[in-house]
């Protein structure tokens, strides 16, 4: 208990226990099998826990599994001992102390400053002139919490060394995600030191850029060789462009250009045509003196407008942020912000929504204990202790703690410094959710709403039990679809989890205004003149409403009545009204050159909702039904013969097939069956599925019976379908009986989640509960055998309903004029926070609103 207690630091620590070199050998023995060294392609976690948002920076250090190179905190190495055996681990630990003063006051250096071998991030809260950084590292080896200093090469086992070293020199598993790293590592063009540049007079105005070829004047790129000043390509930088520049580079070969707007005396954004990559110029200031350029005083704005040229006006962003008003810092439970990870703020903004409602605190941080015990052997490839880790360290305050004087004192006394971690970095749960995901895996902005459909996908699929708090989202849309040659009209229902507001221009109160502002930034441009203050569009929220309730026309309509396509029309109005009611203002759309632009408008968002005259109201008297007759189906036969030999398991769904296709604004369960069935073919040939499906009453229905036509009952054996025998393949249930588990445990595990073998298991040890039924195993397989077991009729969605008065809970907005780029900052109006980053600071706000949460009023 003693040696615990000195490595924990409880009362009654002596001191770790010394051995001889040949006691080490011994020790270490019996564990020699289990100790690995790292392999290509194996992911060394040393920086951040599996469970919790430990690191090495954390006061107890963080504790690394020898053989499967998961990394754990103190309060959660010990279940990992537990559950899996494993009793060697690296225990690794930053000390952070201050300086040594010298008698002339200034910090003396040490050669201890030297010992930094671990991959960590600095704590930006200290001066690197003031305190240094010591990393220790010491193999621990459980259950009695053995100590070997590392490094030792004399005592340990070659194979242990070798080891050792190994864990120490592997790269971060989440390198990739770090924007810092992309730009240590951007390499220096071949092109630089030897540049020509043209002697051709050319000389670049402070101010008023255009491109040399369109009328573009913004994302202007100036070529360092012949001084052309020309746009981009609007995927190139995450802004709009005609892609000039490149094609410039095309006919004269000249391959280096800066990018205006990013130059400023650290640098600026070069790009090589010829390496095809962001470059370093080293002779920069030079090149840019040729043109006339002084880089020691330009400064990165917009079209070169300095401050001085410029009207004071308020930017977006700093309403957003509230600059100029001192805000007060919030610290503790349910105040801990979020690091951006490099264009990750939409799902920071998310995530801290998510967890301010209390079904998802409850759902995931209020079963911690279970979900933990019963987490998979590699917890960080599971939803759910993902979510339940992140919930936990936004929640519990843990890593949002304001210095406490007497800890400061004491501190100083000790000559080490206990650095409080403000914040937590969420690159595991990235790194998670995004997988297999093209656009989220990716370090490009993202847009919030499809990121939160995309974390309700996997909400759902992940569910816990007969538990989901994305219940609370959930609605229903009745949709009410008339002909308009024979005036007869279908009712369908479908799922949603959010509402979409078109924003109504034409519905502006200040058109007066708009129409002067535009005449004068029209003038300002042409003679070169700083632009007057900008005035945005005021659309009244009841517009966008009203523009939600008109009638759309129907394209391709094929009516049942006729037989044939014909015109119609569509309604939507909520046949439910869920708890907490996600809307989103559509401030994104496509222009003529299908470049993805941003309405830059101004909708006041009010703080109650009544949305009562938008309750469906169903079949109407003197309505008359469209027949209930489906259109035909016309399969091309190459395509039929492989969707009835490529049958594929529900839940190997293209997941990024189904988010193309919610993001267009089909519900995401009629996504995925368009994707089901048609063979994970790709998004296009699923969206000729839904184009031929969409007026079928159960298009928006959750998948429940897999297969095409005849081929359902063909594939059942094969793919684990949920039939009307449902018995589990015999192979896969032989597979988990041979893990040690009892048969009828793993039959039952298989049909509750329709004969997959990863999620059966992890249903299995999420159910400790079960107990042994053989009355019921026997019934069942006999009953199987006979082919007369009777299903029960599969439930629609779960849905709440609740009055259509809303209150605003919380909301999300979007910085920036470009649909690629920007950032998102999230407020949670329970207790005014504003949550950008590190840090969550008290507030007061009203401010431009991206994405709504509206909460159901209590009733009075």
């Amino acid at each position: 208990m003693q040696r615990r207690g000195a490595l924990f630091g409880m009362p009654g620590g002596s001191g770790s226990r010394k051995m001889a070199a040949g006691d080490i050998g011994e020790l270490l023995v019996p564990h020699m099998p289990t100790i690995r060294v790292p392999r290509s392609g194996d992911r060394v976690y040393k920086n951040e826990c599996a469970f919790s948002y430990d690191s090495p920076n954390s006061e107890g250090g963080l504790y690394v599994c020898m053989n499967t190179f998961l990394a754990f905190g103190r309060e959660h190495v010990e279940r990992h001992f537990r559950k899996t055996g494993q009793s060697v681990y690296m225990h690794l630990k930053r000390h952070v102390r201050e300086k040594v003063r010298g008698a002339s006051g200034g910090a003396l250096p040490k050669r201890r400053n030297s010992k930094i071998f671990l991959d960590l991030d600095t704590d930006d809260d200290l001066n690197s002139d003031d305190y240094e950084y010591e990393d220790e590292a010491k193999l621990v080896i459980f259950p009695d919490h053995y100590e070997i200093a590392l490094p030792n090469i004399e005592e340990l086992p070659a194979l242990v060394t070798i080891a050792c070293d190994a864990v120490l020199s592997s790269k971060s598993p989440y390198r990739k995600q770090d924007p810092d790293t992309w730009e240590n590592e951007l390499p220096v063009s071949k092109y630089a030191n030897n540049l020509t540049q043209l002697d051709n007079g050319v000389r670049i105005p402070p101010s008023g850029w255009k491109c040399a070829r369109c009328d573009l004047r913004e994302n202007l790129w100036l070529n360092l060789t012949d001084g052309f000043v020309l746009c981009g390509k609007w995927f190139f930088d995450s802004s709009g462009g005609n892609g000039h520049a490149l094609e410039h580079y095309r006919d004269t070969g000249y391959p280096l250009a800066v990018k205006l707007g990013t130059i400023t005396p650290d640098g600026a954004d070069v790009y090589s045509f010829q390496e095809e990559e962001p470059v370093l110029d080293p002779h920069l200031a030079k090149h840019l003196a040729h043109f006339g350029i002084d880089m020691l005083h330009m400064h990165g704005t917009e079209n070169g407008l300095r401050d001085n040229d410029m009207k004071p006006r308020v930017s977006e962003w700093e309403v957003i942020q509230e600059s100029g008003t001192k805000l007060k810092p919030m610290y503790g439970p349910g105040y801990t912000g979020l690091k951006n990870l490099g264009n990750s703020c939409y799902l920071s903004s998310v995530m801290q929504a998510i967890f301010s409602i209390p079904e998802f605190q409850r759902a995931y941080v209020g079963n911690l204990p279970r979900i933990f015990d019963y987490s998979p052997l590699d917890p960080t490839q599971d939803f759910n202790t993902q979510m339940t880790k992140l919930g936990h360290g936004l929640l519990s305050g843990q890593y949002s703690k304001p210095p406490v004087k007497s800890e400061l004192i004491e501190q100083v006394m000790k000559e080490e410094h206990k650095p409080q971690q403000n914040g937590i970095s969420p690159r595991m749960f990235k790194a998670f959710v995004s997988k297999s995901h093209p656009e989220f895996s990716s370090n490009r902005q993202q847009d919030a709403q499809e990121f939160f459909l995309h974390l309700v996908n996997l909400v759902e699929r992940n569910r816990i039990g007969s538990e989901n708090p994305s219940d609370v989202f959930r609605f229903l849309v009745e949709e009410r679809i008339q002909c308009c040659q024979t005036r007869k009209v279908r009712y369908t229902e479908r799922v949603d989890y959010l509402m979409q507001l078109p924003v109504a221009m034409e519905a502006a109160t200040n058109k007066d205004e708009l129409i002067a502002y535009e005449l004068t930034r029209r003038e300002a441009e042409a003679n070169r003149r700083p632009l007057p203050e900008l005035v945005r569009a005021k659309i009244p929220f009841s517009a966008c409403l009203q523009a939600f309730s008109e009638p759309d026309n129907v394209d391709d309509f094929w009516s049942s009545a006729l037989q044939a396509k014909s015109a119609g029309v569509k309604t939507s109005r909520f046949a439910s009204f869920p708890e907490y009611l996600v809307v989103q203002i559509k401030k994104f759309t496509f222009g003529l050159d299908w470049v993805p632009k941003k309405f830059d408008v101004s909708i006041d968002m009010p703080d109650l909702l009544d949305i009562n005259h938008l309750r469906a109201r169903g079949l109407q008297p003197g309505e008359e039904e469209l027949p209930d007759i489906s259109p035909p189906i016309v399969i091309p036969d190459d395509s039929k013969d492989r969707l009835m030999n490529q049958l594929i398991d529900p839940s190997d769904i293209d997941e990024s097939s189904v988010m193309q296709l919610a993001e267009m604004g089909f519900p995401l369960e009629a996504c995925r069956k368009a994707v089901y069935f048609t063979g994970n073919m790709g998004a296009e040939v699923a969206f000729n599925w839904i184009i031929v499906h969409m007026e079928e009453p159960d298009f928006a229905e959750p998948l429940t019976m897999p297969g095409y036509g005849g081929a359902a009952s063909a594939g059942a054996s094969v793919f684990g379908a949920t039939g009307l025998d449902n018995q589990p393949p015999e192979e896969i249930v032989a597979i988990i009986t041979s893990m040690g588990f009892q048969r009828n445990q793993a039959i039952q595990a298989l049909r509750a989640t329709n004969h997959n073998l990863e999620r059966a298991l992890d249903w299995i040890f999420s159910h400790p509960e079960f107990e042994e039924d053989s009355d019921f195993v026997i019934e069942m397989e006999n009953n199987a055998n006979a082919n007369i077991i009777s299903e029960a009729k599969p439930e629609g969605p779960r849905v709440k309903d609740g009055s259509g008065m809303y209150e605003l809970f919380a909301f999300i907005s979007h910085m920036g004029t470009s649909t690629m780029s920007g950032h998102y900052v999230h407020h949670i109006l329970s207790h005014l926070v504003l949550f950008s980053h590190w840090s969550c600071e008290e507030c007061t706000l009203n401010a431009i609103v991206h994405i709504k949460i509206v909460r159901l009023r209590e009733a009075e």
